[in-house]
């Protein structure tokens, strides 16, 4: 079950304001929602019936959606603004909501909702509302209306809307938090109407200790993953906004305890959560690790001293070695997680050459590098059946082969005579392995290539020897 570990401030500044103005607007564009809906059309020809009820191509019928909305619009008019009730909807007044926003998916609903001015409708309910699952209901709605690009356009451009849902994020509800990221996610990824969002969300300070908090305190997977999502996309589409995310200092955006919290704890935090059910959520985080590792800023933060890099190094470490890399089902995730390997080893090259300041003795992880030799042996032989099979080459099994050999031979460049020894005590360091090890790096790294061979000479002559054999120079 869900919770937050502290409350969080639900109210939404302004929110009675823009209600009454959206209810007012509905009234002045649309003096059809005045009355009850208009009947029916004479049944007596039912193709006729049919064709003018009908939304669209669709079987959806136009009097039982206006039927439905004109209710809603009662139900909320009729709730007065000091009302302490929680609108309660019925069963079947859920019901029905539920059915409209099933149907917002259909291409010909979303538009006849728009032409209808049911956004305007929903965000008057959605400020009004002090029903969690009403609330959820109306943003369920907007975000299935909000993917197809014109009724995202038109949702986009109504300022009110936009503002009512950032604050939204400060909201205790988890499935209302789900719907709005959703919602939210939807248009910034969308081109069209993505820059418009982005000059919002860098004027709305609030937002970023609003998602710092979910995902230092949820426990709400499916939450932390779709808050990652957003996360994600508004780093990947706006560097400065991430440089402002990195660079700001705790408790400058406000007086609330959310406020005082710093971007790579809580990321770490959530990353802890999704570990080990959820592997399309940890990917996501990673992801948002290493973008933070391609800025000054970011690189900055992880190698401060007493700053996050460690935890970050030592929680990927072991994603890597104990949940990814097991020698027995190393097939089954170089097939399946193939991207989340990307990412952890990525993060992990990022922050390999800051060990010595956050006073870590060992020049890396002896079982980091063993699961790089596994990794790297098993590509190499994978490759092998592929080209006898003339199999065209995975594009992010190519890129993760790229990642680890670039990070092994940085290794290597400073590896220590007792890392190689424990290495091939270990038997990871065999001669198949090492072989690899070697054909990967003397094209291309042929520093690493030499210091290896100095150390490996010093542990295990008779291996080195084999390793001149075979490639002399």
């Amino acid at each position: 079950m869900y919770f937050f570990h502290k409350t969080m401030d639900c109210s939404i500044d302004g929110a009675n304001d823009v209600a009454s103005e959206t209810c007012s607007q509905v009234r002045d564009h649309s003096p059809e929602l005045e009355r009850n809906p208009s009947p029916p059309p004479d049944p007596s020809d039912g193709e006729e019936v049919k064709d003018t009820d009908a939304i669209g191509d669709t079987v959806y019928s136009k009097h039982w959606l206006f039927s439905t909305l004109s209710r809603l619009i009662q139900k909320v008019t009729n709730t007065s603004d000091d009302s302490e009730g929680q609108m309660q909807l019925t069963d079947d007044e859920d019901d029905d909501l539920c059915r409209v926003w099933d149907m917002a998916m259909d291409k010909d609903v979303a538009g006849f909702l728009q032409d209808f001015k049911a956004p305007h409708i929903l965000l008057g309910v959605i400020a009004k509302s002090c029903n969690p699952r009403l609330t959820e209901i109306c943003v369920g709605i907007l975000g299935n209306m909000a993917c197809f690009p014109s009724t995202c356009l038109t949702l986009s451009q109504n300022e009110d809307l936009g503002t009512v849902l950032l604050l939204l994020l400060g909201d205790t509800d988890p499935p209302t938090l789900l719907e709005t990221c959703r919602l939210i996610l939807t248009c910034v990824s969308q081109n069209d109407v993505s820059s418009l969002w982005l000059q919002r969300i860098r004027h709305q300070t609030s937002l970023r200790s609003n998602l710092l908090f979910i995902m230092s305190s949820s426990t709400n997977t499916d939450l932390l993953e779709k808050v990652g999502e957003l996360v994600e996309k508004l780093f990947d589409l706006d560097e400065e906004l991430m440089k402002t995310w990195i660079t700001v200092r705790p408790c400058e955006e406000g007086n609330d305890g959310g406020s005082c919290l710093d971007l790579a704890p809580c990321l770490l935090e959530a990353a802890i959560q999704l570990r080990s059910e959820y592997p399309n959520g940890l990917e996501v985080y990673l992801h948002v690790m290493q973008l933070l590792t391609t800025v000054n800023e970011g690189i900055e933060m992880f190698a401060s001293t007493g700053g996050p890099g460690k935890a970050v190094w030592d929680f990927v470490n072991e994603v890597v070695c104990e949940d990814l890399c097991n020698p027995e089902d190393l097939a089954v995730v170089l097939q399946e997680r193939k991207g989340t390997l990307i990412q952890a080893f990525s993060v992990l090259r990022a922050l390999y050459g800051f060990q010595e300041r956050w006073g870590s003795k060992d020049d890396t992880g002896i079982s980091l590098v063993g699961t790089i030799l596994q990794v790297i042996q098993y590509q190499s032989e994978q490759k092998a059946e592929s080209s006898t099979k003339e199999d065209a080459q995975d594009d992010q099994l190519l890129t993760l082969s790229d990642v680890i050999s670039e990070f092994l031979s940085e290794i290597c460049l400073h590896i220590s005579k007792d890392t190689v020894a424990a290495l091939v005590k270990r038997g990871d360091l065999t001669e198949m392995s090492v072989l690899t090890a070697f054909g990967i790096l003397l094209p291309n790294y042929p520093s690493p290539f030499q210091n290896l061979m100095f150390m490996l000479s010093e542990v295990d002559p008779d291996l080195a020897d084999k390793v001149r054999k075979r490639f002399p120079v």
